[in-house]
């Protein structure tokens, strides 16, 4: 990964999102509720959100394609190098079951993170694990991620795109494409589909995770099916919304293996069908609480299609609170992009990604393929 540099080059790291305290806990505001339902107000059922542009004073300080890469690198513990340590192919999906529930980050109400640009990147290093992502769409906003970690020979390939729509009291955030994890020590391959976000306004604002998780591996004909919902409490009302039921079972017949139960914000429990011995499958306080942000490492390695670079501006007035700086900020980046769209029309220049080959797919949706086998390290890292 080679840019002519610039040394002075300024990025803006925040802390991610985390189970206690964190970013979600330091913006938000008491307020929000009431500017959240009021912003939303004009807005009809059905209508899609793709390219509804919040205020700053909604937005978290960095960009969603920093969110998407802080679910694979800011974490406590190393479940993603556990996958690729099982001893048999059952003990292999049981640990990608872990590490895709590790994935899932508490989110709060009225607050949202900046829609990336087209070609906007975001390049972070944990111990030998390096992530690269980049804007490969903005109409549809598609994202790509390439994650390589050559000591535990592990590979992390995933394109998707973020469709919100909004249902008269609710909007709800489907996840459309593929995350696949590749253990090549073993010739593994696992799919994996993530949950919805849902966007409650009424009766009570607020977030949460909800729909069907499926993950599979062919090579060895096993599968996970988990479901994030809401577990009532007394007569139906209340409850939490971060309740997690599923299985492991074999694709061909369907036998079940194992039973999961628990909430994916506390502890998630499995137990063995044919000894009933049950264990500890995830462990959210022990994971993703407490995390700490990345740090630059090499200020001359950032690329200016960086997204701590891009937003750097908007991020530093947003985590001030000066919103008249962060709407000017937010402008400026929104309307360069612009003028570089209308540049491109008027010459013709067919845009294309620098680190992925896209293409659409038969079924309306997007395949990326990394152009280099393995992601360098990079300008940015997390500590161990």
């Amino acid at each position: 990964m080679t840019e002519k540099q610039q040394p002075e080059r300024r990025a803006v790291l925040t802390a991610p999102l985390s189970l206690e305290g964190g970013l979600t806990a330091e913006h938000r505001t008491p307020t929000i509720v009431q500017r959240v339902l009021g912003l939303f107000r004009s807005v009809r059922p059905g209508t899609d959100l793709t390219h509804f542009q919040l205020p700053p004073q909604f937005n978290l300080p960095k960009s969603q394609l920093q969110c998407y890469g802080e679910s694979v690198y800011c974490i406590a513990g190393d479940i993603l190098r556990q996958c690729a340590r099982g001893e048999t192919s059952l003990e292999r999906l049981t640990a990608v079951v872990a590490w895709s529930i590790s994935m899932v980050r508490p989110l709060a109400f009225g607050q949202a993170p900046f829609n990336p640009v087209l070609g906007e990147t975001h390049h972070v290093s944990r111990g030998s694990l390096n992530v690269l992502l980049e804007q490969v769409s903005h109409h549809p906003p598609v994202s790509a991620l390439h994650a390589t970690d050559a000591e535990a020979k592990v590979e992390l390939v995933w394109c998707q795109n973020a469709v919100p729509k909004f249902n008269g009291t609710s909007v709800e955030v489907v996840i459309r494409g593929e995350r696949r994890l590749n253990l090549l020590s073993h010739g593994e391959s696992y799919e994996l589909s993530v949950p919805a976000l849902m966007i409650k306004f009424l009766p009570v604002p607020g977030t949460e995770w909800s729909g069907i998780v499926r993950i599979r591996c062919r090579e060895s004909d096993l599968e996970a099916e988990l479901c994030y919902h809401r577990s009532h409490s007394f007569l139906g009302l209340g409850g939490n919304s971060r309740a997690v039921k599923g299985k492991i079972f074999r694709s061909q017949t369907g036998e079940t293996l194992r039973e999961i139960h628990g909430h994916w914000n506390s502890k998630i429990t499995m137990k063995d069908v044919f000894s009933g011995k049950i264990s500890v499958l995830y462990d959210a306080k022990e994971a993703i609480s407490k995390l700490h942000p990345p740090i630059l490492k090499d200020p001359k390695g950032l690329l200016s299609t960086e997204s701590a670079v891009v937003w750097a501006d908007v991020s530093e007035a947003v985590v001030g609170r000066d919103w008249d700086r962060a709407r000017v900020a937010k402008r400026r980046v929104e309307e360069r992009e612009r003028r570089l769209r209308a540049e491109r029309d008027a010459s013709g220049e067919i845009w294309a990604p620098r680190f992925f080959r896209v293409t659409p797919n038969k079924d309306g949706g997007w395949e990326c393929r990394p152009i280099a086998p393995e992601v360098p390290p990079a300008p940015i890292v997390v500590s161990v």
